[in-house]
């Protein structure tokens, strides 16, 4: 299945597919908003996410997720980060701050993501 985009809780989403070119770079960033045009939303399966992504102190999140805000797409990190939360203090903040605000959500799967949305 290749990335599609959906309307979801009355939202357009791009849901991408899981076994997709990783997110390595902010580039790779970027090139998912640019799929995403004409959406609101990008859902992305942790399986496409470089595991540096949750090493906070490379600043690779960061710079993921101020291209997503810079550019107005939402990104929904959709899957199971259980193993990295256990793991870093910073994270379980981020996470848990992020899943209170409106740019950038960690969802389990996609009916969190549409409950989410229908909220």
């Amino acid at each position: 299945m290749a990335d599609v985009m959906e309307e979801r809780a009355g939202v357009q989403v791009l849901v991408c597919d899981a076994d997709g070119p990783e997110v390595a770079t902010v580039q790779d960033a970027l090139d998912l908003i640019g799929a995403s045009y004409g959406g609101e939303l990008v859902a992305l399966p942790v399986s496409r996410i470089d595991a540096r992504f949750f090493r906070l102190s490379n600043g690779f999140a960061g710079d993921v997720m101020q291209k997503f805000v810079n550019y107005h797409v939402k990104l929904a990190i959709i899957g199971d980060i259980s193993e990295h939360l256990e793991s870093s203090s910073a994270l379980r903040a981020l996470v848990r701050e992020s899943n209170r605000a409106k740019h950038v959500w960690f969802l389990p799967d996609l009916p969190a993501l549409d409950a989410r949305l229908s909220a």
